[in-house]
């Protein structure tokens, strides 16, 4: 198992696209890091330049403390499961699984006994004589993992391979993943489009658009602490509401002016958003940080919004409302059984302790907290 670096890389296709931007970023011995963003942010590029399937344009790439920018792919010593299985159709499960061992000239016992121990961690011994053809998406695709798991590489990478499978068979893949790479104790890197994977599997997920490595962090803090607009409003289901609106002073006080309420923000933003004063900002709360004054009392009246319910989703365990108000549409997370019908108008308070407030201009979050160390 290794560590992999990458310093300064950056990745240009002809006619000057830049898929990934000056990218700096090591990934520990053993951990599970997950690179997630919207079609087309660099993620996959980001992942093939580390396997060597695409070449960097500029920027070193190392693993295991070994520059390999010229070393090919197969002298990388990395297993890499793809989103299409890639399994050879005319062979069984077993001579998939062994046919890279042979093309290094394994001993035949040594083959098979590796073979025949990634697949009873993988819970397939019995399909070792099936073809691809005869296995449902989910065993194909533990056959592709257990392909990787062979060769005992120094790292391990996976682009998007859940992707192809339906909702119930990707919770069962990603808990198998979770307990494989327990069980294994080896480097993971994780290229996906879903947050959710990215929530469950990551030791620290890395937030990537347009090229460019937006935030690096475990996955609780990427949550609760953005850096800026887009990783705020991309992380999380239903995605943090971004109210449009300015900032203005009154006395020492420092608000939020939505354009049909005034919203009181804490202390601890004083000191931060003075220059601000006047200037168009957005305003972050997530959707579970609203509360319904008929439902939440409070004596707090100066962060309270009169809004409209637009569309309400009743989802079993809980329940999403849309809002809307004069300025602003935003998403409410409540208690499946609240009482509300649309077009019902309610007062909406916040957790003033949840709240962001990002700068229009360059997106960053102007009274970022410092976020909690790892355990």
């Amino acid at each position: 198992m290794a560590e992999v670096e990458l310093e300064n890389v950056t990745k240009i296709f002809p006619g000057d696209v830049v898929a990934v931007s000056d990218a700096t970023l090591k990934i520990k011995n053993k951990e599970f890091l997950v690179l997630v963003g919207p079609s087309g942010c660099g993620k996959s590029t980001f992942l093939r330049m580390i396997a060597g399937l695409e070449e960097s344009t500029e920027g070193t790439i190392k693993i295991g403390g070994r520059v390999v920018n010229d070393v090919p792919p197969k002298n990388r010593d990395i297993a890499m499961v793809f989103q299409n299985y890639a399994l050879y159709p005319h062979m069984t499960v077993y001579k998939n699984m062994a046919f890279g061992l042979k093309l290094r000239r394994f001993p035949k016992a040594e083959i098979d006994e590796r073979v025949k121990e990634a697949a009873r961690i993988l819970g397939i011994i019995e399909l070792l004589d099936r073809k691809p053809k005869a296995l449902s998406g989910g065993q194909r695709q533990r056959v592709a993992v257990g392909r990787a798991i062979v060769r005992a590489p120094k790292a391990f990478l996976f682009d998007e391979p859940l992707s192809n499978l339906d909702a119930k068979l990707r919770v069962e893949m990603r808990a198998e993943l979770k307990k494989l790479h327990q069980r294994l104790q080896s480097t993971m890197i994780y290229v996906t489009h879903d947050q959710v994977e990215a929530m469950t599997l990551g030791d620290r997920i890395v937030v990537m658009n347009d090229g460019v490595i937006q935030q690096v962090n475990d996955p609780l803090n990427v949550y609760d602490y953005p850096e800026n607009i887009f990783v705020a409003g991309f992380i999380g289901t239903p995605p943090m509401n971004l109210l449009k609106g300015r900032l203005t002073q009154e006395d020492t006080r420092f608000y939020f002016d939505e354009g049909t309420a005034k919203i009181l923000l804490p202390e601890r933003f004083n000191s931060l958003v003075t220059g601000f004063a006047g200037k168009a900002v957005t305003f972050g709360i997530r959707p579970e940080d609203l509360f319904d004054l008929h439902h939440y009392p409070s004596t707090v009246r100066d962060n309270v919004v009169k809004a409209t319910a637009n569309v309400v989703e009743p989802l079993g365990n809980e329940m999403i409302i849309y809002f809307f108000t004069k300025a602003n549409e935003f998403i409410g997370k409540f208690d499946a059984h609240h009482k509300i019908e649309m077009g019902e108008e309610m007062d909406l308070a916040f957790d003033m302790e949840k709240v962001h407030l990002f700068d229009n201009n360059s997106g960053k979050n102007i009274a970022l907290r410092a976020p909690k160390p790892r355990e």
